[in-house]
């Protein structure tokens, strides 16, 4: 039996299952009700937004012959055959690898024909902005005077790489970030449905390092998987990320503060024998100072037990708002450099020392070295 990869496995079938864009599900849902349906829309947003899922189900729900309430009904022949791929009236292209002029030109032919068997012909053009030049030529002409049968959705991460004359053809919808606590939503069903134990705190982990995409969020769950337990804790997560435990991190920060060059140092090689990633690392040491400077400035933060907001409180009782804020800027700077070295681990050392030796940049320079590399 083939693997279906979670997110495609728990891809929404209709708009009331895609989590967190609201916004978009109703105006489009208001349109298939109204009969007022666009020729071309631009979904645009950030991966694992939505995006495509909307596509799909928008596709479907225009053409579908017991629509309910704007949403496909997933029973009728057309949706049926347009889930699982064999409806030839909805067209699903790759801009990334169909991006020339043929391709589009091919389009510009099928277009004049009607569809076989729903009621528009649908073409759904993701990562439209790695068209080429001649490509976006050849596709305005199409989308300036369209046959009433034929319909198009172009998505894309980068909509300012598309020309202005296809922009003001399109109906745009930007898809939003999913907010964490969307996702962990989402991931307690997926979870509870395939019978995985996972703990908030996990789920909290996992939202955060899924940066606002539901696809990405399924993703790592999926990894969490693939030794065959069904129980999922924090350290698992951080684990197979390469994140270092949070021990470490309040031990490094711990001896920055107090000027403790050995107990650093030592901290450093606890992490490497661990196997654990140095840029992962450092830009864990980052959010921590920060997270201290928040809740110096705001007494709230989130992601963290009462024991750890305890060691937090702790730190940053210990020193000044000024200080923690040079500290990452000393650090950002670390790790801009770091980035172009063949040497990670002996500038991480470096700097690690250097901020234990009470030096730490000043803002205004730190910000200078930046502009100059940009």
């Amino acid at each position: 039996m083939n693997y279906t990869a979670l997110y495609r496995k728990f891809r929404p079938s209709i708009f009331e299952e895609m989590v967190g864009q609201e916004h978009i599900t109703k105006t489009l849902r208001n349109q298939i009700i109204s009969g007022r349906i666009g020729h071309a829309y631009l979904f645009n947003g950030g991966r694992g937004t939505g995006k495509t899922s909307a596509a799909k189900i928008l596709a479907r729900a225009i053409n579908c012959l017991t629509p309910k309430d704007g949403e496909p009904c997933n029973e009728c022949e057309i949706c049926r055959e347009a889930i699982n791929g064999s409806l030839t009236d909805i067209v699903e292209m790759d801009a990334a690898s169909n991006n020339s002029v043929e391709d589009i030109r091919q389009i510009r032919e099928e277009v004049n024909f009607l569809p076989t068997k729903a009621k528009y012909r649908v073409y759904i053009i993701d990562e439209v902005h790695m068209l080429s030049t001649g490509a976006f030529n050849a596709l305005l002409k199409t989308l300036e005077e369209p046959p009433e049968h034929v319909k198009f959705i172009l998505a894309t991460t980068e909509p300012q790489k598309l020309p202005a004359t296809i922009l003001s053809r399109c109906q745009r919808f930007d898809f939003k970030q999913i907010s964490d606590e969307d996702i962990i939503k989402r991931l307690k069903i997926v979870c509870d449905e395939i019978k995985v134990e996972i703990t908030k705190e996990a789920l909290k982990v996992v939202a955060v390092l899924a940066e606002g995409g539901m696809r990405d969020a399924l993703s790592i769950l999926e990894r969490c998987l693939q030794d065959g337990e069904t129980k999922i804790d924090e350290d698992k997560v951080k684990d197979l990320v390469g994140i270092p435990k949070l021990e470490y991190i309040n031990k490094i920060v711990t001896s920055i503060l107090k000027n403790n060059v050995n107990d650093a140092l030592q901290t450093i090689d606890d992490v490497m024998s661990e196997g654990k990633d140095i840029q992962n690392f450092l830009w864990e040491i980052i959010k921590y100072v920060k997270d201290i400077l928040i809740y110096k400035s705001s007494k709230k933060l989130n992601l963290y037990s009462e024991n750890e907001i305890a060691n937090i409180e702790k730190l940053a009782n210990e020193v000044t708002k000024e200080k923690l804020l040079q500290i990452v800027y000393t650090l950002s700077n670390l790790e801009n450099d770091m980035k172009y070295s063949s040497q990670r681990l002996i500038l991480f050392q470096v700097g690690i020392i250097k901020l234990c030796s009470g030096q730490t940049e000043e803002i205004g320079s730190t910000l200078e070295n930046s502009n100059r590399k940009n």
